[in-house]
């Protein structure tokens, strides 16, 4: 399981021309899913994440957790970032779940991290041709990937 989390003022995913997640500070997460991710990854995927010292304390450095600032989340499926772009220039998408494998994953990580954060996540939709916006806070970037641990 391998997590893009990128800290933010403001995000949104709109489907359609329609609006379907919307926040203000906290983390717009990517989550692209391989098939050996196991209910372990996403244990250790959605603590890590939901205790992340990010964000800034009352002095102004990111000394705090999203548990802790209170800040909401939004959770997107991203295949694209298993993509291997070893060989020519297209990518291959093939260490990337398939959609029997990946929902499920991708549904039992947000109720996971629903449970750590002790409020709902806002979601993408599993497979749908998304916009998504955000203003980027820092920028703060962050890359896990739960095989490396790091």
């Amino acid at each position: 399981m391998k997590a893009v989390i990128q800290r933010v003022t403001k995000a949104s995913v709109t489907i359609k021309g329609e609006k379907v997640a919307n926040i203000n500070s906290g983390l717009l997460i990517l989550l692209g899913i391989v098939d050996d991710d196991t209910q372990d990854d996403i244990k250790w995927l959605s603590n890590k994440i939901a205790n992340l010292r990010i964000f800034a304390d009352d002095n102004g450095v990111m000394n705090n957790s999203l548990l802790q600032s209170n800040g909401d989340a939004i959770v997107v499926s991203q295949f694209t970032l298993h993509a291997s772009t070893k060989k020519g220039n297209r990518p291959s998408y093939i260490q990337a779940a398939k959609p029997d494998i990946a929902i499920p994953l991708y549904e039992n990580f947000v109720k996971q991290l629903e449970s750590d954060l002790g409020k709902n996540i806002q979601t993408g939709q599993f497979g749908a041709d998304m916009q998504v916006e955000l203003l980027n806070d820092g920028p703060v970037t962050i890359i896990i990937d739960t095989k490396d641990k790091h």
